[in-house]
C-alpha cells in the first residue's frame, strides 16, 4: 500500500455485516426450499433445478470480481466484499421471492 492510498477503517465492518445477512438469507432460503420439497410451502416446479443452477454462476462472477480486485491491487477486504457481492444479490432475491409465497393450504396451522 503505497502512502497515497488510505485504508477505510469500517470496510472490515461493513464486511463482517454482509457476510451476517448473506448467512441468515441463506438459512432462510433453506428452510422454505427444505419445507417446500415435503409440501409445507409453496414453490415452483423448477426450484429444485433452480436450487443447483444459481450457484454455478454466482461463483464464478464472486470468482471473477475478487480476481479482478486483488488484480487491481484492492485490500484484502475489498476483494472478499466484490466476491460477496454476486453471492449476496442471489441470497437476497432468492429469499425475498420466497418469502413471498405463502405456507402450502394442507400446512397444519
Amino acid at each position: 500500500m503505497t502512502e497515497t492510498q488510505t485504508r477505510d477503517p469500517f470496510a472490515v465492518m461493513r464486511l463482517s455485516t454482509d457476510l451476517a445477512w448473506m448467512t441468515v438469507e441463506a438459512g432462510a432460503v433453506i428452510w422454505m426450499r427444505s419445507l417446500g420439497m415435503v409440501g409445507l410451502w409453496r414453490m415452483s416446479e423448477s426450484e429444485p433445478l433452480r436450487m443447483v443452477a444459481e450457484k454455478q454462476g454466482a461463483f464464478a462472477e464472486a470468482g471473477r470480481a475478487a480476481c479482478s480486485a486483488a488484480w487491481r491491487g484492492a485490500a484484502p477486504e475489498a476483494a472478499l466484499a466484490a466476491a460477496l457481492r454476486p453471492l449476496r444479490i442471489v441470497t437476497r432475491s432468492n429469499a425475498h421471492r420466497l418469502a413471498r409465497r405463502d405456507p402450502a393450504p394442507h400446512a397444519p396451522q
